[in-house]
């Protein structure tokens, strides 16, 4: 197993030390000769800012791969999914014992999770920095 997470992208900008790098995630079965035919395969744009390292330069439309440590992607896959579905679960159940109805249960888990993500988008900054993505030409 590789201790490294990466994806192939293509530089669009780089400006105040940071390299903007644009990367397709595609499905699984984004590759099959009927994906144009089938509604499954799907792909999506996302860019990266990655910090430049000293002496480094890029250009713009250059190939490169962003990297990041596995440990940091399990990371962000716990933050992100883990620890939702976990306190959505705790709010359904303890909500439904304290004898409350299912409309008022569901409308509290819901805020209670969209309060989670309200704090971790507050918190963005401070998250951001256990992050280390780099990139190899």
């Amino acid at each position: 197993m590789a201790e490294v997470i990466s994806h192939k992208g293509t530089v669009t900008g780089c400006s105040g030390g940071i390299v903007s790098v644009e990367i397709v995630s595609e499905s699984a079965c984004a590759a099959c000769h009927a994906a144009g035919l089938c509604t499954m395969a799907e792909s999506s744009r996302k860019i990266i800012e990655v910090p430049l390292a000293e002496g480094e330069t890029y250009v713009t439309g250059q190939e490169v791969e962003v990297c990041l440590a596995r440990k940091s992607g399990l990371k962000a896959v716990l933050f992100s999914y883990v620890i939702p579905v976990m306190f959505l679960l705790i709010l359904i159940l303890s909500l439904s014992n304290v004898g409350l109805g299912e409309l008022a249960v569901g409308l509290l888990s819901v805020g209670g999770i969209a309060l989670y993500y309200l704090v971790l988008y507050l918190f963005r900054d401070k998250l951001a920095e256990g992050y280390g993505f780099y990139i190899k030409k």
